[in-house]
């Protein structure tokens, strides 16, 4: 991820002024300012908070109680990434090398990292499926998956409460339904609707003809 982090601005100080932090957050559209102290990121202030304010002589250092403190490690993977952009309302994200400011990552970088990997990229079908999260298990899943000769390109929890786990998954295969079948067989719910769903089709084929019965 090293070949990411960009370096387009220098970040402000505590000695800045709100002009200058003003005219940063308009030039590089950006959701946060970082703040640094010698090499040190200190914190990182919201543009919404630096647009409000009207005196654009004082100092950043006035307004360090609003800072915002978040930041991602050198040494962090992209996926944590995606929860810190979250959590802050953010579009970057600063990077540190042992508290030393080295730049920042930017939201649409990452999200064109993930654009391209073979998760997104590779053909395949996507299978939402449901079980009860006392009874559910990743590698059983999984197993599920290779047992009829699949490639699982993916799988993640996109869904949880205290009573259920849904999974997401996206699997490389011929035999869609022999898998789809498998999972019902094992007490998962399948959430998501296929074309080749043959149990689907053969209760839908009995209720159309208890229906035309009962119109006889």
């Amino acid at each position: 991820m090293t070949d990411y982090i960009l370096k387009d601005f220098t970040p402000l100080t505590l000695q800045s002024t709100v002009s200058q932090a003003q005219a940063l957050c308009i030039e590089h559209a950006v959701s946060h300012v970082p703040i640094i102290k010698g090499a040190k990121l200190i914190g990182c202030f919201s543009q919404n908070d630096i647009q409000s304010l009207e005196d654009k002589n004082q100092k950043l250092s006035d307004f360090t109680d609003v800072f915002d403190h978040f930041c991602a490690h050198i040494s962090e993977s992209a996926l944590e990434f995606l929860k810190i952009f979250a959590d802050n309302d953010a579009n970057i994200i600063p990077v540190i090398d042992t508290n030393n400011y080295i730049g920042y990552y930017e939201l649409n970088t990452v999200l064109e990292l993930f654009s391209s990997t073979p998760f997104l990229t590779t053909d395949g079908f996507i299978l939402v499926v449901e079980k009860n999260s006392k009874e559910y298990s990743m590698s059983e899943a999984v197993q599920i998956i290779e047992s009829n000769n699949a490639i699982l390109l993916g799988c993640f929890i996109s869904h949880k409460t205290t009573d259920k786990v849904e999974l997401t998954l996206k699997v490389v295969s011929q035999e869609i339904n022999e898998i789809i079948q498998t999972f019902r067989r094992y007490n998962y719910v399948i959430i998501t609707e296929h074309t080749d769903d043959f149990y689907l089709e053969e209760l839908k084929n009995r209720a159309d003809y208890l229906q035309k019965y009962l119109n006889t």
